[in-house]
């Protein structure tokens, strides 16, 4: 008998207990709705490719973990140069108008004034000396004052045989003195040449290319272009006047005309 406080005890459906934590049973999946991920992982765990992500970088920091402002390496800033480089201000050249790794012709500045500036300082004393000149120089100099000097030589021996055409071809002989006469000046200048070019002067340096020119452009003429005596005289002339204007050589003259 049961009192009118008392409610009969009915059984839960399915014979499960009205007390029980979960009145709805277990899971029908079988497991907790709170429990694990369905698919087997816990939301808040690793991630599912097996790797956590990495954390955050500490406050401060560069992108890439360094100092404020920390570049890669290898990257420049605009306008950052490398050490101990600057370029030459106002768009300067180097010196005597030449650009790295190339040649270009400059008409000389220092052409004679009078004929006391066509003569070597000092006389022919120093005729002999070639202190402080580079090797390229010293032997295109020697070259040129023994080429010369032989010229010099044979105009004397020359100006006999002239005379004494002169005396017996007359006209023929008259010409033949006129040439050997035109020879022995240009042998003499070629010896006053060389002696300015071993002063540093351009000026000298352009007329002895201009001779080498000249005797090459005669030995062809000369020989018809089949070779010759002439070729030997006119190939040293040629080596000569190279070796003047080699890089070593030009930057000598330039460095004479800066201190000039």
């Amino acid at each position: 008998m049961s009192t009118p406080y008392e409610q009969p005890a009915s059984e839960s459906p399915e014979g499960q207990d009205p007390h029980s934590p979960n009145p709805q049973g277990p899971n029908p999946q079988g497991q907790n709705p709170q429990g694990p991920n369905p698919y087997g992982q816990n939301p808040q765990g690793p991630n599912p490719y097996g790797q956590n992500p990495p954390p955050p970088p500490p406050p401060g920091t560069g992108p890439y973990g360094g100092a404020p402002g920390y570049q890669q390496p290898g990257y420049q800033q605009p306008g950052y140069q490398q050490p101990g480089y600057a370029p030459p201000p106002g768009g300067q050249q180097q010196p005597g108008g030449q650009q790295p790794g190339g040649f270009r012709f400059e008409m000389p500045t220092d052409a004679p004034r009078s004929v006391q500036d066509v003569m070597p300082v000092g006389g022919f004393s120093g005729i002999f000396t070639t202190n402080g000149l580079p090797t390229e120089l010293k032997v295109s100099y020697w070259i040129w004052l023994i080429g010369g000097a032989l010229g010099v030589v044979f105009g004397l021996f020359g100006i006999l045989a002239g005379l004494a055409a002169l005396a017996l071809a007359g006209a023929f002989g008259a010409l033949l003195l006129v040439l050997v006469l035109i020879g022995l000046v240009l042998a003499a200048a070629q010896v006053i040449l060389a002696m300015k070019m071993k002063e540093g002067r351009q000026w000298a340096r352009l007329a002895l290319s201009g001779v080498a020119a000249l005797n090459l452009i005669l030995a062809i003429m000369a020989s018809g272009g089949n070779g010759g005596p002439n070729w030997f005289g006119a190939l040293v002339s040629v080596t000569a006047a190279v070796l003047m204007w080699v890089p070593t050589s030009r930057a000598w003259f330039d460095g004479v005309a800066r201190h000039a």
